[in-house]
């Protein structure tokens, strides 16, 4: 018996020991290959519905309901006794999410409103010991998944709990002020107890996601972090742990995509309409087309794409919801080689056409904007080998023209496509390659007479030494430059003398319930000895179907003349940035012929 018992023990530390071992890019292999996820938020909040004793405000999402009304909890928690969503399919579920080409499911286990949708033996508020119901919708939701072999990914509110004297948030009972809360004890007594269940009765969790930590020290995040790593090495934790913790990625801003690619592993949170939770009155629906774009650019810049959807409060997904992912899932059949375990565009920058994912040897554009002559990428050195649509099993040979110009440095694909596109949501040209993609790295005229001065492209100077200006995903303007003293300057090569189009891009930015732009900065171009001095002004506004919810503002700056080809220099020095508001959101400058 002694020596099985040492067995026994050798093996489990053996196993331990393995389990410590588990690298990072172990641990994020399965999220790195996906690329596109559900968001599952659901609770007692779908009953209202948004609506409260008559009151209703479109612009407030529905899983914030207790707090908007400021409903007190035993009010609030009295919603249980109605909660029994019978016609919950789980099967239909998970198979909304795999039709769409969805690879992994996060749902709100627990979310701000305290209460849980697992069976909880720490505290009786959950879906099995409050509501009628009395299944665990959790688990349920987890054995289909593993079933079906799809993640099932946990998100928990770790910090914001209203149902909770010392939780964070609730302002309206008569519970302690905030600054004389006991926190540390609502995370001993709740967070992590509840946590410790989710990972010890569920299977093989894919992730903890995580959400607003207000009141999370490092020391918290420190000590949940750990508890994860203990009861599930591979378990990933997602970008809100907080306390200034490094997590095992980011999360963007709701609903915000970054306009560059973006290093290191990220995802975009996102809704299909204005809201999380389910509201009744919300039918602001995203388009599949628009739906199915985004993925393909969020997948370019690196990341992943992370959708939700509301259930009703008897557990159907909205219609509306299912027939947008359906759409989705169509056109993911066909491209959904493009998505799946890509890189990140080598490019820096979108391009007005669409935009490009990669894969070891081959790169993939993804063309919303199907041009009616010839199609032209620009700034590619690698060679190309061969190129055709992915919508064509047969793989028929896309003509092309690899042109190199000398004196400029500059490679040039021309490519004779279809006067068709093969889809008119979003088309993808593949593109064989040797090697790596390496691209060129000059700011460079275009073959249709365009010079695109990126903000994240410039050199940025203050009295003389770098300086940085953060970029804003809400819009992907400036982020609160109000530094005067900071200057940008580009380098470009003008191919065409003449006389072109000068316009400066800035964006809105702020909530995308409540957009927000500043104008009335008074800014110099400089170029050649040429000094033009401009205020910003909104000339004209520009829809932006990546950042939807922000319009880009334009300023029209004027002409400017180039005498002759060759390189050029454009200052850009703020002489008065009004310090009200969020400063000047500047994006690019455009050059057009």
């Amino acid at each position: 018996m002694k020596k099985l018992f040492t067995i026994i023990l050798l093996i489990l530390l053996t196993k331990g020991s393995v389990w410590s071992q588990i690298s990072q890019d172990e641990r994020m292999q399965w999220w790195r290959e996906a690329r596109f996820g559900m968001f599952i938020h659901w609770g007692l909040y779908a009953i209202p519905a948004g609506e409260w004793k008559g009151q209703y405000d479109e612009k407030k999402i529905g899983e914030w309901i207790m707090h908007t009304y400021k409903i007190p909890y035993t009010e609030y928690s009295s919603l249980a006794k109605q909660f029994n969503p019978t016609k919950f399919d789980v099967k239909a579920f998970v198979k909304t999410a795999k039709d769409a080409g969805m690879k992994y499911i996060t749902i709100t286990t627990k979310h701000h409103d305290g209460f849980a949708l697992f069976k909880s033996k720490v505290n009786n508020y959950n879906v099995v010991d409050a509501t009628p119901y009395r299944r665990d919708i959790i688990k349920a939701l987890a054995d289909e998944c593993h079933l079906q072999d799809i993640k099932v990914c946990f998100y928990y509110s770790q910090a914001q709990d209203w149902a909770e004297p010392n939780g964070w948030g609730n302002n309206w009972d008569n519970f302690p002020k905030e600054n004389d809360r006991n926190h540390q004890q609502y995370i001993d007594d709740k967070v992590k107890p509840q946590l410790t269940e989710l990972l010890s009765n569920y299977g093989e969790v894919g992730m903890i996601w995580f959400d607003t930590p207000l009141s999370i020290t490092k020391e918290q995040a420190d000590d949940l972090k750990a508890l994860v790593r203990k009861l599930q090495p591979k378990c990933i934790i997602s970008g809100r742990l907080g306390g200034g913790v490094e997590p095992d990625y980011q999360s963007t801003s709701d609903n915000t995509v970054p306009p560059t690619t973006v290093a290191g592993d990220w995802e975009v949170p996102a809704t299909l309409n204005n809201t999380w939770g389910f509201k009744k009155y919300d039918a602001t629906w995203k388009s599949a087309d628009g739906v199915t774009r985004l993925l393909f650019d969020i997948a370019s810049k690196g990341g992943n794409y992370l959708l939700n959807v509301g259930p009703t409060a008897d557990g159907v997904i909205p219609e509306a919801s299912v027939k947008i992912l359906k759409q989705v899932g169509e056109w993911m059949k066909i491209n959904a080689e493009a998505i799946y375990e890509s890189k990140a565009s080598p490019y820096y920058v979108e391009f007005p056409w669409g935009n490009i994912t990669q894969k070891p040897g081959k790169l993939y554009a993804g063309i919303f904007n199907w041009p009616s002559e010839d199609f032209y990428l620009e700034g590619l050195k690698t060679k190309v080998k061969k190129m055709y649509l992915l919508a064509d099993k047969s793989k028929k040979p896309v003509q092309f023209e690899a042109q190199y110009d000398a004196p400029t440095n500059h490679h040039v694909l021309k490519i004779k496509l279809p006067k068709e596109a093969p889809d008119k949501v979003l088309s993808v040209l593949v593109m064989e390659i040797e090697g790596e993609a390496i691209v060129e790295k000059q700011i460079i005229e275009d073959h249709s007479g365009k010079i695109n001065l990126f903000g994240g492209k410039a050199k940025s100077t203050k009295n003389g030494h770098p300086a940085t200006i953060a970029i804003n995903n809400n819009g992907g303007g400036a982020q609160n430059w109000k530094d005067a003293e900071i200057k940008l300057e580009w380098e470009f090569m003008v191919k065409t003398p003449g006389t072109y189009d000068l316009e400066i891009v800035s964006t809105e930015t702020g909530a995308h319930e409540k957009t927000d732009w500043t104008g009335g900065h008074q800014v110099k171009l400089i170029y050649n000895d040429v000094v033009k001095d401009i205020t910003i002004s909104p000339d004209a506004k520009t829809f932006n179907p990546r950042t939807l919810y922000w319009k880009n503002i334009i300023t029209k700056a004027g002409k400017i003349t180039f005498d002759k080809p060759g390189i050029y220099k454009l200052k850009l020095e703020p002489v008065n940035i009004l310090q009200e508001g969020r400063g000047f959101t500047f994006r690019e400058i455009n050059i057009t012929k």
